[in-house]
């Protein structure tokens, strides 16, 4: 039986799959089962932002994996230091937690919220979060998430979350009352449909926070390490939140979270307090490392950054020319283009052609490339989307 026909037998059917099986990959590009070859603009949903089988972090994972792989956080590990180094150097933050994905970062900053709460704020635990968020699958993310069809089956939530409009810096007030201990933003909305918020909104949220003693919570899972064309997505704004999760892109591939926060938040955790088996290996940390080297060193983050503009450039001439977009929007590498009708077809329709992309709030098509994504790549995606959207015209 092939791999696609085992997987649909003996693996929980939790994801609609494409028919396709990829077996390799080298950059921006994938070759499937039938040495078929396409450009990737998903980059395993904003994670392999150094490309496929980058060599560099290949050779870091396999000398690592010859020496050591595990110990657990019961003792010290050489691959960690640089890492964690390397991220309080580069941001706002003044020491780091490691885990294994963004919802687990996100899990940690929640009971970081909740600590803060109980010890700063006479026992406060309600965190203010936005409509069309998205924050991860566990049960405290969930709760969390701005989406009804995240959310559907698994009542009762976790209490005390308050939803409101993302961008709406008036309904972030008139949601405030003396027991919020936190707000939790993404400051681009991803899986809500590729959205910038307004100028002044996270400066409004800040403002807010250290007004009232409560702590602002930045998720970066997809919109840190680079993606927008910024290390981190909220220095566009220059403004810099009390605590941030970062995951996806942090080990290309491998599982990586990260919690950053001032030392005011992070000396709320203490040893017994919070944990993780496999957070920060050895092998996943090598990685990372490579990582965080080409982004701030070796100029990948202002590569994203140009060739974003490039990129949102043309998809605003796609906007101009087919009526059936009505906005491309987004930051960097992290772009989208609303459409009048539902996205689906459009994906299926640029995989036949060789690219692959994908599609959020049902009407959005997601752009998230590889951030060593080419001018030449970005032109081929442009002429196959204008004739895709032709079509769909016809």
């Amino acid at each position: 039986m092939k791999a696609a026909e085992l997987i649909d037998k003996f693996v929980m059917n939790t994801y609609a799959r494409a028919p396709i099986t990829f077996v390799r990959g080298q950059g921006c590009r994938l070759w499937d089962d039938q040495d078929k070859q396409y450009t990737d603009f998903l980059a395993g949903i904003a994670v392999c932002n150094l490309g496929h089988a980058h060599p560099g972090v290949a050779q870091a994972v396999c000398n690592q994996a010859l020496n050591l792989v595990h110990v657990s956080n019961l003792y010290y590990t050489e691959p960690q230091a640089p890492v964690a180094q390397m991220l309080v150097q580069n941001s706002f933050a003044d020491r780091v937690f490691f885990c294994n994905s963004g919802a687990e970062a996100n899990e940690g900053a929640l009971k970081l919220a909740r600590l803060w709460g109980k010890e700063k704020k006479n026992g406060a635990f309600t965190i203010i979060t936005m409509e069309r968020s998205f924050h991860g699958r566990t049960l405290g993310t969930l709760s969390a998430t701005g989406q009804d069809k995240i959310q559907k089956g698994y009542d009762p939530l976790v209490p005390r979350f308050k939803h409101v409009p993302f961008g709406d810096l008036e309904a972030v007030k008139a949601a405030w009352d003396d027991n919020v201990c936190a707000v939790l933003a993404e400051p681009v909305l991803g899986e809500g449909g590729v959205v910038v918020p307004p100028d002044g909104y996270l400066a409004g949220l800040k403002e807010l926070c250290e007004t009232n003693d409560a702590l602002l919570l930045f998720d970066e899972v997809q919109t840190g390490l680079g993606r927008t064309g910024k290390l981190f997505a909220h220095q566009h704004w220059g403004v810099a939140p009390h605590v941030m999760t970062l995951a996806k892109a942090l080990a290309n591939g491998l599982p990586a979270g990260a919690i950053l926060a001032e030392e005011k938040a992070a000396a709320l955790f203490g040893p017994g307090t919070h944990a993780t088996t496999f957070g920060a290996g050895p092998v996943i940390m090598a990685a990372a490392g490579v990582v965080l080297d080409n982004l701030v060193n070796r100029g990948l983050v202002e590569h994203a950054e140009a060739e974003g503009f490039y990129f949102k450039a043309r998809l605003e001439e796609l906007s101009a020319k087919h009526a059936c977009v009505s906005e491309a929007r987004g930051l960097g590498l992290m772009l989208g283009l609303a459409l009048d009708r539902e996205a689906g077809p459009l994906v299926n329709r640029l995989r036949e052609l060789g690219y692959i992309v994908g599609a959020t709030q049902d009407t959005v098509l997601r752009f998230v490339p590889p951030l060593v994504v080419s001018r030449e790549e970005i032109d081929g995606l442009i002429a196959a989307l204008d004739q895709v959207l032709a079509e769909q015209e016809s």
